[in-house]
């Protein structure tokens, strides 16, 4: 079957659900679940749920910076029934975020997963995701992971502008770097080379007609067993750079940002306790954000096996990540075993992680 063009259809990301502290008070605070996605013409729709269900106000607070609010000045007022909102704006370059004061006695932080971008595939932020006791989530504005940076536009270097992304860690290979530099100079860069493996051989094999989607599948499964067998030296160099406050933000990179970003977020998520489960539905979503349908024109004079293997190869699929954790747990025992073990973090190091990046 022909490559997709797979303008993907959108699966929307489950609520970003967070139970939410009332101060003193000795009420038990409702379980408040939140969403924030850009509609077609860049607006801010922003929905939300409560359980148990609360009647009153919600008051939307919006700032370019996650954890700093004017709280004298709402910038709109709903009924907390209502359940969304959209935050109207014709700036596609400033990023917003927004809190939401639920009777000015619950508050929740929230962004937009993605970041629109013109040359970058899959832009988006590692932001809020919960903790298992829901206490805690991962903040705001700290992390982005992405695809190559080798074709901005001058409004995508805007953009990184506004996100003020003081580190990029780059995972390509030599080789890739050689053939695409990055193009944004306004961040320190820090090279990790983690070679693809095999790449030549691959792409002839595709142009000859001489791989199967089978075959695509084997060699991703080999590729991610290699992150933990092979790569983790590199991946736990990479670990470290998280641990210097002055390194953020921080933009996780790689080619389509979605095999070796992915598998680094994974454990950077892991590190600081994030559940395996949200682990892999961020993994998964980068179905959602890179757009391939130039490649179906590219592909079009291909065999169908060749279609078929070239779609296995940038698409991701979950059974990765699951071979990826039962291979950890195989060699190491546990997930934990592997970031102290296997990549070189120390109990310490991720209390530290865990103290820049949770609140």
């Amino acid at each position: 079957m022909i490559i997709r063009t797979m303008i993907l259809k959108q699966i929307l990301f489950p609520l970003v659900s967070l139970t939410l502290f009332a101060g003193c008070n000795s009420d038990k605070a409702p379980d408040i679940r939140t969403l924030c996605l850009r509609d077609g013409i860049g607006n801010y729709v922003i929905k939300w749920e409560t359980e148990p269900h609360i009647n009153g106000v919600m008051k939307l607070y919006v700032s370019d910076n996650p954890e700093s609010f004017n709280m004298s000045n709402p910038v709109m007022y709903s009924n907390i029934d209502k359940g969304i909102t959209t935050f109207i704006t014709n700036n596609n370059i400033t990023r917003k975020y927004f809190l939401l004061a639920f009777n000015d006695k619950y508050y929740q932080t929230v962004g937009s997963r993605s970041v629109s971008m013109d040359g970058v595939q899959n832009l988006r932020d590692i932001g809020g995701y919960l903790t298992p006791n829901k206490n805690k989530a991962t903040r705001w504005g700290k992390v982005f992971r992405s695809g190559q940076l080798g074709a901005l536009s001058n409004l995508d270097t805007m953009r990184l502008n506004n996100l003020g992304i003081k580190t990029i860690i780059d995972l390509r290979g030599e080789d890739e770097v050689a053939a695409t530099p990055e193009k944004y100079g306004n961040a320190k860069l820090i090279s990790i080379p983690i070679p693809l493996q095999k790449k030549d051989i691959l792409s002839k094999r595709i142009e000859e007609g001489r791989i199967r989607k089978g075959d695509a599948m084997l060699y991703m499964q080999d590729t991610y067993l290699r992150y933990v067998n092979h790569d983790n030296e590199q991946f736990g160099k990479a670990l470290k750079v998280f641990l210097d406050k002055d390194n953020y933000p921080i933009l996780i990179n790689c080619s389509m940002g979605k095999d070796r970003t992915g598998f680094l977020t994974a454990m950077l998520l892991a590190a600081v306790g994030i559940p395996e489960e949200t682990i892999k539905k961020d993994y998964v979503s980068s179905n959602n954000y890179i757009n391939i349908s130039h490649l179906a024109y590219m592909a079009r004079n291909l065999s169908q096996d060749s279609q078929e293997a070239i779609t296995v190869l940038v698409t991701v699929n979950e059974g990765l990540m699951d071979l990826v954790f039962n291979q950890i747990k195989k060699e190491y025992g546990s997930t934990d075993k592997f970031l102290s073990k296997g990549l070189d973090l120390s109990e310490k190091e991720r209390d530290t992680l865990k103290d820049i990046l949770l609140y």
